[in-house]
């Protein structure tokens, strides 16, 4: 069976949950009401064979409601199957974690919450993944400044000039042989 039926069993099965369809490019979207999240990943995971969760992200639609949209994508172990699940949710709405359906779910998360501000409700252990605990902003989303902000952490977030530039592990790639190209050899003088 193809990720095409399924998208219809899907619409049979969940009706009015199912919000929208899209087939692009032989790729299948299913966009679904923010309640009927974890019950249509399931039944993707249990009856579909929908085994592997690729990714989660999400997309900041800044001046819409609801404000963000998180993007499942799901695959087949044999890779035959591709299906992308999308859900909008607002800015201080939390969606359902998926970590119980696939354990890998567990830093996808972590780091939508840590970059886009989305949390997700039953989340283990739900705490910033690259930026540092307690750093108040959300760097992915579309009202954060392209400069970035000021901190008042400077052995943290520094803009200066990296403090390994010219060190060991910078690559020569001007050098006239291997050895002088290579990062570790200067490591070693």
């Amino acid at each position: 069976m193809a990720a095409a039926d399924d998208v219809k069993l899907l619409r049979e099965c969940f009706a009015e949950k199912v919000l929208e369809t899209v087939e692009f490019r032989g790729e299948q979207t299913l966009r679904v009401a923010a309640e009927a999240l974890h019950p249509v990943l399931a039944h993707c995971r249990d009856e579909l064979g929908y085994a592997m969760l690729l990714d989660i992200s999400a997309v900041d639609h800044l001046g819409e409601a609801p404000r963000f949209e998180v993007v499942y994508e799901l695959a087949s172990v044999d890779d035959a199957k591709h299906l992308r699940v999308k859900t909008k949710v607002a800015e201080e709405a939390a969606v359902t974690s998926a970590v119980d359906l696939w354990a890998g779910a567990d830093w996808h998360e972590r780091e939508v919450w840590d970059l886009m501000g989305i949390r997700f409700a039953g989340h283990p252990n739900l705490k910033r993944i690259l930026m540092w605990e307690g750093y108040p902003y959300f760097p992915l989303r579309k009202d954060f400044p392209l400069a970035g902000r000021p901190t008042e952490m400077p052995d943290v977030a520094f803009t200066a000039v990296a403090p390994l530039e010219g060190g060991p592990f910078v690559a020569n790639a001007g050098a006239p042989n291997a050895v002088l190209r290579e990062p570790r050899s200067h490591a070693m003088d």
